[in-house]
């Protein structure tokens, strides 16, 4: 059957149309939505047919083997031609004057849609949600594999629809849809640090053994009192050696005072200086200790020439 000239199918619309971008009829409001721009013919067409309204309509390109889906918003094209936005242009793979087929549909509302945008610079935005909400005003349907465009402030975001619910293409016009964003496609996730093997440690943290600095008594230089120049600078004592005398001045106090002078004397010998009451009446002590313990002659030969604390004595009280 013709009607007007153009074959028909009986209750549903379908023809077949050249297509050009919106610039050739001035019309650049149609950019930023998903409606076409129709011949009259059409109109009269669909006006005597039972379609379901808000008139849907299904494009193909045979020749790419692509497939989307539309609204209209005039009807006042040339015949034989349409005009459509030019993002939807590219997203079919058409050329200016390549030939569409128009089909008109009846499409389920959405109850979900995801999306993934094309660049981080859309999440950038203050309010994405509320910019996607005022451009999908403009739009009719949705159909899952198709990328939509989205203009805000002089600059055009693409995005890709992913999924569609109940049906892989959707009327979204008077109906509350549920929106998910997928991870933009030149989202990189951040680099995770390596983890290294539980059983082995890094170099790093393996503690390295301090060996402790060994103590070595007696080891400065001694200086006279009288402030004249040392006859015989004092011999390092070793650790071994102040180990085996410790004993001999802790038992020192048990002992006699005699073997007590004959110790300060070979404290002396070493360098020592001893000060206290026992250092300046080693003699006067001595009779008190049995004879048998005492060495009279050892001290007297190890017995060195300076004798500290031998000057007078002085009372404050004066």
């Amino acid at each position: 059957m013709f009607f007007n000239g153009y074959p028909y199918h009986g209750g549903s619309f379908e023809q077949s149309y050249r297509c050009y971008p919106a610039s050739f009829i001035e019309k650049p409001q149609i950019e930023s939505g998903d409606k076409i721009i129709m011949p009259p013919s059409a109109l009269d067409r669909l006006a005597s047919l039972h379609i379901d309204y808000p008139m849907l309509f299904e494009l193909r390109n045979d020749g790419a083997n692509r497939v989307s889906h539309c609204g209209v918003l005039e009807f006042i094209a040339e015949e034989g031609m349409i005009y459509m936005p030019y993002w939807m242009m590219e997203n079919m793979l058409l050329q200016e004057g390549d030939i569409v087929r128009v089909k008109s549909v009846s499409l389920p509302k959405g109850t979900y849609v995801k999306l993934q945008p094309h660049t981080q610079d859309f999440l950038d935005i203050s309010n994405p949600k509320a910019i996607l909400e005022t451009t999908l005003r403009n739009y009719s349907c949705l159909t899952s594999g198709d990328s939509i465009m989205v203009a805000y402030n002089n600059k055009k975001y693409y995005i890709d629809i992913i999924e569609t619910k109940p049906s892989h293409a959707i009327s979204i016009i008077e109906t509350d849809c549920e929106v998910d964003f997928a991870p933009p496609l030149d989202y990189k996730e951040p680099e995770r640090p390596a983890v290294s093997a539980p059983g082995k440690a890094p170099a790093q943290d393996e503690e390295i053994p301090v060996e402790e600095p060994k103590f070595n008594p007696f080891t400065g230089v001694g200086r006279r009192l009288d402030g004249k120049p040392a006859q015989q600078a004092p011999s390092p004592a070793s650790t071994s050696v102040s180990k085996d005398k410790q004993p001999a001045v802790a038992s020192g106090a048990g002992k006699s005072t005699a073997g007590s002078s004959s110790q300060s004397t070979n404290r002396q010998s070493q360098g020592k200086l001893v000060f206290g009451s026992n250092a300046n009446r080693p003699t006067k002590e001595a009779p008190k200790e049995p004879v048998k313990e005492k060495k009279p002659e050892e001290p007297q030969k190890e017995e060195p020439k300076f004798q500290p604390f031998q000057g007078k004595k002085y009372s404050l009280r004066g």
